[in-house]
C-alpha cells in the first residue's frame, strides 16, 4: 500500500513544482537587467542608437526563451518514490532515466538560496554516497518545501524496532552568538584578505588603471629607509588581515545563522542553518563511525574546536558546492565540543577526551628535522642565487633563515605534542597536526582493516605509520610515527583478531619497560 504525501501516493510520478518557472524568471531578468536598463533608460534621455534596441531586444529574447527552456524541462520532468526505488526521467532530445535502490540512499539534503525561501521551494539532492561522477545524486531543482521535507522523512525513515534515547534525543546544539568570536582567528581571514588585494587589483585591470595602483604603492617605498620599508609592509598585511577578518565575520553569519542540530525520531541527525541560503543536511545515525574534533590553530589558541562527522555516505559529486556536510558544528569552546560529540555518539563523555599514550621521543627527532629542511631550505636557495646574481639576496636569505628557523621549530614540537593514542571504550582514538590539530574516534567495529608503513628512516628510528581503514570519512587514519612494539600492539588491542595473524611473539630476556605515559587531550 502507498503512502500518502503532499503530492499524492508515494507510487505516483510526480512533477517538479510550477514555481520553478518564476523562480528561472527572475534569475534571467536579473542577468539581462545589467545591460538593458542602460539602454531602457537611453530611450528616454533623446540620445538613442541602434544598438539600444537591439540589446533590449536580446533581453527580452533571453528571458523569454529561457523560461520557454524552463518550462519544457519542467514538462520532461518527473519522479517516482516507489517501495523499493526512488527514479527520475528528464531531458526532451536526450532523454535520462535514472534511479537510486532505496535501501542505499544515505542523505536526503534541502537548499533554498533567498527567491527560493520567497516562493516556497527547495533542492532536494538524494544521494548515496558513492564515487560514481554524479550517478549516485538525484537533483530535484525545484520542489515546494512541503515536498522536500516529505521526501527527507519518507526516504530516511528509522526502521521499524528502533528505540528511543530520551537522554540523547532532541536538540543537541543550538546557536550561541559568542561563537562568533573564532570566526577572525581561523585561516579564513587571511585568505579573504589575500583575495581582497587581488580583487582591488583585478578591478584596476578592469578600468586600465593597475599600472597606476602598482605604481603608486611602489612610489610610497621609493627613498625610504629598510626600517620603514618593513613597517609599511606590516600595515599593509595588517590593513589586508583586518578587512579579511571582517569578512570572515560575515561568512560565519551567513553559514552559520539560525544553527540547530538536533536528533530526529527517525534515527537521524539533522543540521540546519543559513542566513540568506538556508540548509537542511541530514544523516542516519546507522552510517555514523565516529567524530572528528578538528582545531585549527587560531581556533585551539583560544581554546576552541568544531566537530565533524565520521561517516560513510559523506562523498560528493563533482557540482556539489557544499563541501562541509560533514560539519556537525561550528568552531565552540572545547569544552562544549566534547560534550555535543558525546551526545552525538550517545556516549556519557567524549572518546575523544581520553588520555592519549605518548609516541617516542624518535617523532620529535623527525619533526625538528623537518623543520630545519622547511626553513633552511628557501634560505639556501636565496644564498645561492645571491652568489650568482646580487648580494642584496643574501641579505633576504639571512632574514628567511631569521623568521623561518623559530616558528617552524615552534611547530615541529607543537606537532609532536599534538601526536597520540588510544583504545576508549568501543572507539580507537588518533590525533595529529599542528596547523590543524585533529582528534578522530573511530568506531573499532568500523575499522575493516589495517595498512603499516615503515620507511627506510623510520625503521632506523624505530617508529612506523599505521592506518586504520574504514568506509568512512577519509577511508583511513593514520597513526604518525608511534613505537613499533606499541604501534602493532594498539592495532592488535583496537580490534582484536585482525592484526593476529601477522604478528608473532617476541622472546624477551630484559624486563619489560614501562608503558608509554598518556597524554591528556586537553591543553
Amino acid at each position: 500500500m502507498s503512502t500518502p504525501g503532499p503530492s499524492g501516493p508515494v507510487d505516483d510520478w510526480r512533477r517538479l513544482a510550477p514555481r520553478t518557472l518564476l523562480a528561472g524568471a527572475v534569475v534571467l531578468s536579473g542577468v539581462a537587467a545589467g545591460p538593458a536598463l542602460p539602454a531602457f533608460l537611453g530611450l528616454f534621455s533623446g540620445a538613442r542608437h541602434p544598438w539600444q534596441a537591439w540589446v533590449l531586444a536580446g533581453a527580452v529574447l533571453l528571458v523569454g526563451g529561457g523560461s520557454l527552456a524552463d518550462w519544457v524541462r519542467l514538462r520532461r520532468t518527473r519522479y517516482r518514490v516507489g517501495t523499493d526505488r526512488v527514479d527520475l526521467h528528464t531531458g526532451l532530445l536526450v532523454v535520462k532515466r535514472r534511479s537510486l535502490a532505496r535501501d542505499r540512499i544515505r542523505s536526503v539534503d534541502l537548499t533554498a538560496n533567498p527567491l527560493h525561501r520567497l516562493l516556497g521551494l527547495v533542492q532536494v539532492r538524494i544521494g548515496t554516497g558513492e564515487h560514481t561522477d554524479g550517478e549516485s545524486t538525484l537533483k530535484l531543482d525545484l520542489v515546494t518545501r512541503a515536498e522536500g521535507e516529505h521526501l527527507r522523512r519518507t526516504l530516511l525513515a528509522r526502521p521499524a524496532g528502533a528505540t528511543a534515547d530520551p537522554a540523547h534525543d532532541g536538540v543537541l546544539a543550538t546557536l550561541d552568538p559568542r561563537w562568533i568570536r573564532y570566526a577572525p582567528v581561523s585561516f579564513v581571514a587571511p585568505l579573504l584578505g589575500g583575495g581582497a588585494a587581488w580583487g582591488l587589483l583585478q578591478v584596476s585591470d578592469w578600468f586600465g588603471a593597475q599600472e597606476q595602483v602598482i605604481g603608486w604603492t611602489v612610489d610610497r617605498f621609493r627613498g625610504v629607509s629598510v626600517t620603514w620599508m618593513i613597517v609599511g609592509v606590516v600595515l599593509l598585511a595588517t590593513l589586508a588581515t583586518l578587512v579579511g577578518m571582517i569578512g570572515a565575520l560575515g561568512l560565519w553569519i551567513e553559514m552559520w545563522a539560525h544553527y540547530r542540530l538536533e536528533r530526529e525520531p527517525s534515527g537521524t541527525l539533522r543540521v540546519r542553518r543559513g542566513l540568506f541560503t538556508a540548509r537542511s543536511v541530514t544523516l542516519e545515525e546507522r552510517r555514523l563511525r565516529g567524530v572528528a574534533l578538528v582545531e585549527p590553530l587560531g581556533v585551539r589558541l583560544f581554546r576552541g574546536a568544531r566537530v565533524d562527522a565520521v561517516a560513510t555516505g559523506l562523498a560528493q559529486d563533482d557540482d556539489d558546492k557544499h563541501a562541509d556536510l560533514k560539519n556537525l558544528l561550528p568552531p565552540v569552546p572545547r569544552a562544549t565540543a566534547g560534550r555535543v560529540a558525546a551526545h552525538v555518539l550517545r556516549e556519557s563523555a567524549p572518546p575523544t577526551g581520553a588520555p592519549l599514550t605518548a609516541h617516542p621521543k624518535a617523532a620529535r627527532a623527525r619533526r625538528l628535522r623537518w623543520a630545519l629542511w622547511t626553513a633552511l631550505g628557501p634560505a639556501a636557495a636565496l644564498a645561492a642565487l645571491g652568489a650568482w646574481l646580487t648580494p642584496v639576496l643574501f641579505y633576504a636569505a639571512a632574514g628567511t633563515a631569521v623568521v623561518l628557523t623559530p616558528l617552524a621549530l615552534l611547530l615541529a614540537k607543537d606537532a609532536y605534542r599534538s601526536l597520540g593514542h588510544a583504545v576508549s571504550g568501543g572507539y580507537l582514538v588518533t590525533r595529529s597536526g599542528a596547523l590543524r590539530r585533529t582528534t578522530v574516534a573511530l568506531q573499532r567495529a568500523g575499522v575493516i582493516g589495517w595498512t603499516v608503513k615503515q620507511s627506510w628512516f623510520q625503521r632506523r628510528a624505530g617508529v612506523l605509520t599505521l592506518s586504520a581503514t574504514t568506509a568512512a570519512g577519509e577511508g583511513a587514519y593514520a597513526v604518525y610515527d608511534a613505537g613499533a612494539s606499541e604501534g602493532l600492539r594498539f592495532a592488535a588491542e583496537a580490534v582484536p583478531g585482525l592484526l593476529a595473524p601477522f604478528l608473532e611473539p617476541v622472546p624477551v630476556s630484559v624486563p619489560v619497560p614501562e608503558k608509554p605515559e598518556a597524554r591528556p587531550t586537553e591543553r
